[in-house]
């Protein structure tokens, strides 16, 4: 259905481009979301969840009763009151139209993971929200809404970040902001507590604001949990609370943490190494003293540079290399080619309120396996800044979703150099264009074993189905992603796997049938909803969903 919906909405706008641009197209789906999009995450159900503060004021989403049933008059009081007032919706991709849902409790700069059976778990925030943890279990029906758990959080987590573990449906909540410590979620006792990690105090830069909150976590294929703040990283055993190795501090100035608010992503795992080897990428992030600077009305230029550095085997460096230009409160989306799509943010400033300026509005793309020098490109620019508060999602039809930005603690839209943002964009890849149709793999079907009504276990075979125009090209690629919770410029969770094809055989009617084996471990995978894509010579599929579980 949504594949049939993508060709029929999407493909209009892309015939009047110029040939063989590379560079991409930008959409705008809505005018208004009604809510900043602070936090978003992408279902297995085809919806997107997109969340703000509780207590910014009145949103931008009127609504007529309170949750308690009470109405919403036109009064003063009840118009100014944020109650009257969504601070979630829920996006349906293939309507194209939002919902609002009920927050309990407050969201501002919380975490999220997304759980074996699909249901997003939500962490912190602040005030009232601070110890909570939230669920959504998301649904096909719009009848599904957040739901506050009756557990509480042994610590304060305000700028946390979480991570899933191998273990089923257990997560990592690693930081926050004067909170120096981790735990695991779900509680499995009232009486479950948190664990000091000494790397947090030597990360953690008081005057400027921290510069280690919103750590970057990745799941290495070893089971151990990568842990970036600020400049420096380790590798952590969370089951012995150990570090087991200190890596080299990342070179040059700055800091890469918030507010420094660089991004990090974990590049495709590879079954060709039985995804032993494990790199992470790190760009972007804010100058020395930038946080401090902008008290001062003084907005440095923020960092151009990435580095690169395997985490697994013995050897650890830094490999450095600079990006088109600046950048701070950018994203980085991984795209089923394997290449990583930088997008959002700004050139100068750090994060927080009103702390940045020139917005970075031209994505970056980046391949990794190319030559040094020949990595970056500049695609098309948008016409919408996205700054602090702004978030982006990867979406089953191949393109990312754009949305929010909101520097001000309230919604404010005018006499303001950078207003609170409602517009919902896309962001569309040049290969999704419909030149790119005769060489995309269509009808994508995934047939699971007989015993496997849910999913695929760690190891085995699955049956992946799908059309050609025309013969195959010599490299057919199967990856599967993990659709990330984002937020503050990280995308946590998500995860790239280039799945080991063992056989391939074209039949006639151009139906090709292929025989896919599932990632071996949880290490490498942990259990859970993964987009599934054909990826015929660079062209992507639409995404399926697989889901991967254990035993």
């Amino acid at each position: 259905m949504i594949t049939a919906l993508f060709f029929i909405l999407h493909c209009v706008g892309f015939s009047g481009t110029v040939a063989g641009s590379r560079k991409g197209q930008w959409q705008l789906l809505l005018n208004s979301t009604g809510v900043v999009a602070m936090h978003m995450a992408l279902t297995h159900h085809n919806t997107v969840i997109m969340f703000d503060q509780t207590e910014a004021g009145p949103s931008g989403y009127r609504l007529r009763r309170r949750h308690n049933g009470n109405r919403c008059t036109d009064n003063r009081d009840d118009v100014a009151d944020s109650l009257c007032y969504a601070h979630s919706v829920e996006y349906d991709i293939s309507s194209n139209k939002v919902r609002p849902l009920r927050l309990y409790t407050d969201t501002w700069c919380s975490s999220g993971s997304f759980l074996s059976n699909g249901t997003l778990l939500q962490t912190g925030g602040y005030g009232s929200g601070t110890r909570r943890i939230r669920y959504y279990r998301p649904c096909g029906d719009g009848k599904c809404n957040w739901r506050q758990s009756e557990r509480s959080l042994s610590k304060d987590r305000w700028y946390a970040s979480n991570q899933l573990l191998p273990e089923h449906d257990r997560v990592i909540v690693v930081g926050g902001r004067r909170t120096f410590t981790y735990e695991f979620v779900p509680k499995m006792s009232s009486n479950e507590g948190s664990h000091e990690l000494s790397f947090l105090h030597q990360t953690y830069d008081r005057n400027e604001g921290g510069n280690n909150l919103y750590p970057f976590l990745h799941l290495s294929s070893d089971g151990n949990l990568f842990i970036f703040a600020n400049r420096n990283s380790i590798l952590f055993d969370y089951e012995r609370n150990r570090v087991i190795k200190t890596f080299p501090r990342i070179p040059g100035d700055g800091s890469r943490n918030y507010p420094g608010s660089g991004s990090s992503v974990i590049l495709p795992l590879d079954h060709a190494n039985r995804f032993e080897k494990v790199e992470v990428m790190v760009c972007g992030g804010a100058a020395s003293g930038a946080y401090r600077a902008t008290r001062q009305n003084r907005f440095l230029k923020g960092l151009s540079s990435c580095g690169r550095m395997v985490i697994t085997g013995n050897r650890h460096k830094w490999n450095m290399e600079n990006m088109p230009g600046p950048r701070l409160l950018n994203d980085m989306l991984i795209l089923p080619t394997g290449n990583v799509l930088i997008i959002n943010g700004a050139k100068r400033g750090s994060g927080g309120w009103n702390n940045a300026r020139n917005a970075s509005l031209r994505p970056y793309l980046y391949k990794p396996n190319n030559k040094l020098g020949k990595r970056f490109s500049v695609l098309k620019s948008t016409k919408i800044a996205r700054m602090y508060h702004s978030s982006a999602v990867l979406l089953p039809d191949g393109r990312v979703l754009v949305s929010g930005g909101n520097p001000h603690d309230r919604y404010t839209f005018s006499n303001v150099a950078y207003p609170t943002e409602l517009r919902l964009q896309a962001f569309v890849p040049h290969y999704m264009r419909r030149k790119y149709h005769t060489y995309r793999p269509t009808n994508v079907t995934i047939q699971y074993g007989q015993n496997n009504y849910n999913g695929v276990r760690y190891g085995e075979d699955f049956n992946v189905t799908f059309l050609l125009e025309r013969k195959p090209s010599d490299v057919v690629e199967f990856t599967a992603y993990a659709p990330p919770f984002t937020t503050h410029s990280i995308s946590m969770n998500q995860r790239l796997l280039k799945l080991r094809c063992k056989s391939l055989v074209r039949a006639q009617g151009g139906l090709v049938h292929a025989v896919v084996e599932a990632p071996p471990s949880a290490n490498v995978a942990p259990s859970g909803y993964y987009m599934l894509t054909v990826v015929n010579g660079g062209t992507p599929s639409m995404s399926e969903w697989v889901r991967f579980m254990h035993h």
